[in-house]
């Protein structure tokens, strides 16, 4: 596994775009990323676009921490963009007949497997699969770390459990600790300035009975550092008198 993965999610579909669909994929993956001790580095909501699509996935291949989560179009329709856009993308742009898959199509859908449905089973080279629960149909991944699902929720949770599972096997532990002062962001700034990068770091102003008002949050899966920075912060508003409240 990459060591310190930025874990991205690509939600593919111009149906969510349009609220003809209420997206599903996000609440679940970060959830799901959670009990792992992880969070989300970044997430896209695009249209069924083949240059969007291949930004999107460009993007993503050029960090070299890169793990990928993508929902939609594995499908065999003509809206169906990313089996040939992740073999653009991430390889040779040629795609090959996955033997497993294209005899589970046939198992599942006989004579009706022709001609449009055992399409799915062309993907990118060396690509493996994820299995689909519901009907079977799978999706898959390339280098276990680009992972290429349904858009249907009901058929990539699954996946994302066996992702989790197999993939990203072992949790971090994150220690985390929160505050509320009755202060503006502003008079916390410079100290979040000498905040390690390593550190992730919260700051969400906010207006109470016509107050300004900030959350303030440090997470780290190192304890020690992270309570020390935190600290900073506490004696700071001690010295203040700036009214707060830990959570």
């Amino acid at each position: 596994m990459i060591k310190d993965p930025h874990f991205y999610a690509v939600i593919i579909g111009s149906e969510i775009l349009n609220r003809r669909r209420e997206d599903k994929h996000f609440d679940f993956l970060t959830k799901a990323l959670q009990t792992k001790g992880f969070n989300l580095f970044a997430s896209f909501v695009i249209k069924d676009d083949v240059e969007l699509i291949e930004n999107t996935y460009t993007l993503i291949k050029n960090d070299p921490k890169a793990m990928m989560f993508s929902f939609g179009g594995i499908g065999s329709t003509p809206d169906d963009l990313t089996r040939q856009l992740a073999s653009n993308i991430f390889g040779d742009k040629q795609l090959y007949r996955h033997a497993q898959f294209e005899k589970d199509i046939i198992t599942r859908l006989e004579d009706r497997a022709y001609p449009h449905p055992i399409k799915m089973s062309d993907l990118p080279k060396d690509a493996g699969l994820l299995f689909n629960p519901i009907n079977n149909m799978s999706g898959f991944h390339l280098e276990e770390k680009l992972f290429f699902m349904p858009g249907f929720p009901e058929m990539a949770q699954p996946m994302i459990n066996e992702i989790l599972s197999k993939y990203i096997p072992e949790p971090i532990k994150v220690f985390t600790q929160t505050l509320i002062a009755k202060c503006g962001e502003g008079r916390l700034t410079q100290l979040m300035m000498e905040i390690p990068k390593e550190l992730d770091l919260s700051s969400l102003p906010m207006m109470n009975d016509g107050s300004p008002t900030v959350e303030f949050s440090l997470s780290s899966p190192n304890e020690e550092l992270m309570k020390e920075h935190f600290k900073n912060i506490t004696d700071f508003l001690t010295t203040e008198t700036i009214e707060f409240k830990r959570l």
